[in-house]
């Protein structure tokens, strides 16, 4: 069984072992693949592991009919023509639910930084600013105190429960909205509504929806008019959710107050993104997966749906 890892640093940049899937065949990994690179490195793979590495049709018409089994080393599986694959024979498993906990500690890393302003006050104190202050204490910007606010989240899978679990642990108020009806569960201040208000009614506003042709652009113009002047905006889903210029525009004109971005719309970021020099928007290089920890559950899901596979009893399946 001829296994090849198209991209295997961001999962695994040495910290980790491919031990696991190593033992289950003839295992080649590369650290990342350029487009031009993709079908001379796969030909002949049976088994087939990407992250970000797109796989066209044209991809999978050249690498079958040896490849029977797509592997992502991720929830999203966007990269892949999936209905085409399902075609030709070849199964296409994702990874989900690893990162849950991770990805809403990053939503609270975001709004903490804002509210807090943590950063920011620990570089006044390193300046000098808090020695030469006649007060016991200063704030160079409005702190704010989540007890109270309304968190809005949109889409409400496993990061969406969780992120609301934690926002009541804050005592906030949480607002949801999902396209299909959800349980509440063991959650008590959550309230399902639409689009419209949630957007008009929240303090924060965090996405975590799946890219779809419903859900690209779904923050735009016309959905960030709708939110308060005050909103603090969180994206940790996909880049292309967001109309990237449109939320640029709000945050340099104060139709909004500020913005978390775990995830743009090409990555890495290019130098013009207008995000990069907004007001108030704060970004990180995709992150909010990468913990060792997520990592290491991401390594041992990708080897138990392989094994799963193999053993003719496939699981995660998303084709």
């Amino acid at each position: 069984m001829k296994i090849v890892n198209l991209d295997g640093y961001t999962t695994n940049p040495g910290d980790l072992s491919w031990e696991g899937i190593s033992r289950l065949g003839d295992y080649t990994v590369y650290d990342r693949t350029a487009p031009n690179q993709v079908i001379e490195r796969a030909k002949g793979a049976n088994i087939l592991i990407v992250n970000k590495t797109i796989i066209t049709k044209e991809i999978l018409d050249a690498l079958s009919p040896e490849l029977e089994y797509i592997g992502l080393q991720s929830t999203g599986y966007n990269v892949v023509d999936c209905e085409y694959a399902r075609k030709l024979g070849i199964t296409v498993c994702n990874i989900p639910s690893y990162s849950t906990k991770a990805v809403a500690q990053l939503v609270f890393a975001f709004i903490l930084q804002i509210t807090n302003q943590v950063n920011l006050h620990s570089e006044a104190v390193k300046n000098g600013e808090w020695c030469s202050c006649p007060d016991f204490c200063f704030w160079k910007t409005p702190l704010t105190e989540l007890a109270g606010k309304t968190i809005g989240i949109i889409g409400f899978g496993a990061i969406g429960r969780q992120v609301a679990k934690i926002a009541e642990a804050f005592d906030m108020k949480v607002l949801a909205y999902a396209p299909r009806p959800k349980e509440k569960g063991e959650l008590k201040t959550v309230e399902f509504v639409d689009i419209d208000t949630l957007l008009s009614g929240s303090d924060i506003i965090t996405c975590h929806c799946p890219l779809t042709e419903q859900t690209k652009g779904l923050i735009n113009k016309e959905t960030i008019d709708r939110m308060k002047k005050s909103a603090i905006f969180i994206n940790t889903s996909r880049g292309p959710v967001v109309d990237e210029k449109a939320l640029a525009d709000a945050l340099n004109n104060g139709k909004i107050a500020a913005a978390g971005l775990d995830v743009l719309e090409t990555e890495p970021a290019k130098s013009d993104n207008p995000l990069l020099t907004a007001r108030n928007c704060y970004i990180t290089p995709h992150i909010a997966w990468a913990a060792q920890e997520t990592r290491a559950r991401l390594l041992k899901i990708l080897e138990e749906n392989l094994e799963a596979y193999l053993n003719g009893k496939p699981q995660n399946v998303v084709n």
